[in-house]
């Protein structure tokens, strides 16, 4: 199977072909910026008690973090938006792992600052069998502490790109969640994080399901 990092690598690659110079340029002055901003060593990490949530989903239907890890452990992918092509490539990646999540009894969930039009029209374009929720105002993911606010010299690029944060969000904020994965048992403690500042690079699936396994193999 194709792995997430090889798709991504790909898209980077074509990204660096076709988008402008001074854009580019943009991109990692602000990527550096952010990495260097210490926003991962202030984020939640493994032992720490996750935050409980309810969000809408897609549909509008409420979604209660409790309820799911109640069932078995809760795998939370933050993401960026549907206009994110990386976020897509997240999705759909795991979208293939959903039936292995859910022989390991873990339930999961994604979870974006985009208004629930958007997460749907997300959701029916790529099958999506797992709930995808909207964090408006980024309630959820603050709390995690995951969240940054988009240097004001890669604005325009977005702009240019065709993303209008603010239309997606519904808000004039321009903040955005840095790509994070987090790995919830069911008592609520955080057995696992992969966060990550350089939106091109996301948690793999199959590591997120190998500490799954571990957990079962502890528990067992």
């Amino acid at each position: 199977m194709t792995t997430l990092a090889s798709e991504l690598e790909t898209t980077t690659a074509a990204v660096r072909e076709q988008a402008p110079a001074t854009a580019l340029a943009a991109i990692e002055a602000a990527n550096r910026r952010l990495a260097e901003s210490g926003l991962t060593d202030r984020a939640l990490h493994a032992g720490q008690p996750a935050p409980d949530f309810v969000l809408a989903d897609a549909t509008g239907r409420p979604v209660d973090s409790r309820q799911l890890r109640s069932r078995g452990p809760l795998v939370i992918s933050f993401y960026r938006g549907a206009w994110c092509p990386y976020c897509n490539l997240e999705l759909q990646a795991w979208q293939r792992h959903l039936a292995a999540l859910d022989a390991l009894g873990a339930t999961l969930v994604a979870i974006s600052p985009q208004t629930p039009d958007a997460s749907l029209t997300l959701a029916q374009k790529h099958a999506l069998a797992y709930p995808v929720l909207s964090d408006i105002g980024h309630r959820v993911a603050r709390r995690f502490g995951i969240v940054y606010e988009v240097d004001e010299a890669l604005r325009p690029v977005y702009q240019a790109f065709g993303v209008d944060l603010p239309a997606y969000n519904g808000d004039a904020s321009f903040e955005l969640p840095v790509p994070a994965t987090y790995l919830v048992d069911r008592d609520g403690i955080i057995a696992g994080e992969w966060i990550d500042t350089d939106y091109r690079r996301r948690a793999e699936p199959a590591v997120v399901l190998s500490r799954l396994r571990e957990i079962r193999e502890v528990r067992a």
